[in-house]
């Protein structure tokens, strides 16, 4: 098994990239945040995911600041949601066409760049999180006219999912869809139709909550015995078991474990070293796997 490369919207990057939700945490640190990015790119990591939310526009403009022309780094974001600093939760879902294609403008703005290589459409029909209700239940063909258009502008460059079913991926199919992020995990793997489905169709499978959790009431990898004795017996952290068991998995599978700490970093980006035997594989394949389909309430 190839651990090291897979392909997304036609680039080959390195299976472990770097994910933006956490670099919030160093909002009041900003230089330690953009010497971060820069030692995750030392690291070998090609592949950012972000989003505008992130810290409202924080995560972007370290992405700005931190990353060049010449780093080669594919950044992907996602639309399908709106800063909300006032909120009960960080973020107000925003799936009306006209707010994708709003999004799309912020991202590009905050981002410094004429076109955004890759962005999810953020649906949430599944998984953990918010549910759009009233006239934030859009259809999926409008939706995907508008990003199609994006795309025929050169606004965006492919298209990706997130916190979709296994029929919305399948009626998306003929758009060209290049990636989909869902919450996925050792101890959550509701969707592995879906994730057979994009092996077959070269589609990435970019999961989030890689580790469970994300939620109180959702499950954790961490929490679990095999994975806790297969850590011991490798000299290894709970936490890389469950990352290495992804990477070993499925060879679609591209990781975007987020921190704001150097160590944690250098951590995560070592799990690509990580192998697995036979009976170690097994022992953690029987681990149970639970639903992590739990709304939280609907936006304001």
């Amino acid at each position: 098994m190839n651990t090291s490369t897979a392909s997304i919207a036609g680039r080959s990057v390195s299976r472990i990239g770097y994910g933006t939700a956490q670099l919030p945490r160093l909002r009041d640190r900003h230089d330690e945040a953009v010497a971060l990015l820069r030692r995750a790119v030392e690291l070998g990591v090609n592949h950012v995911d972000t989003a505008e939310f992130y810290g409202f526009g924080f995560a972007n403009a370290v992405i700005r600041e931190a990353l060049c022309p010449e780093d080669d780094v594919l950044v992907v974001t996602k639309v399908g949601a709106d800063p909300d600093p006032g909120g009960r939760v960080p973020l107000r879902i925003a799936q009306r066409p006209e707010q994708l294609r709003a999004s799309v403008e912020d991202n590009l703005r905050s981002l410094g760049v004429d076109q955004l290589p890759v962005v999810n459409l953020r649906r949430m029909d599944t998984g953990p999180g918010l549910r759009p209700e009233g006239d934030q239940v859009v259809d999926l063909d409008d939706q995907l006219a508008t990003m199609t258009g994006l795309r025929d502008e050169g606004k965006i460059g492919a298209i990706g999912l997130s916190s979709v079913t296994l029929d919305v991926l399948r009626r998306a199919l003929p758009a060209g869809i290049v990636c989909v992020q869902n919450a996925y995990s050792l101890v959550s793997r509701d969707d592995e139709d879906m994730l057979r489905l994009c092996a077959a169709e070269g589609i990435a499978w970019v999961p989030f909550f890689p580790l469970g959790g994300g939620f109180p009431s959702l499950p954790k990898v961490t929490d679990e015995p095999a994975v806790h004795a297969v850590a011991e017996s490798l000299n290894v952290t709970p936490s890389q078991v469950g990352l290495a068991w992804l990477l070993h998995h499925a060879p679609n599978i591209l990781l975007i474990p987020g921190t704001g700490d150097t160590a944690h970093l250098v951590a995560n980006m070592a799990v690509g070293e990580i192998t697995f035997d036979a009976d170690t594989l097994a022992t953690l394949d029987a681990v149970e796997s639970r639903s992590n389909n739990v709304a939280i309430g609907a936006s304001s």
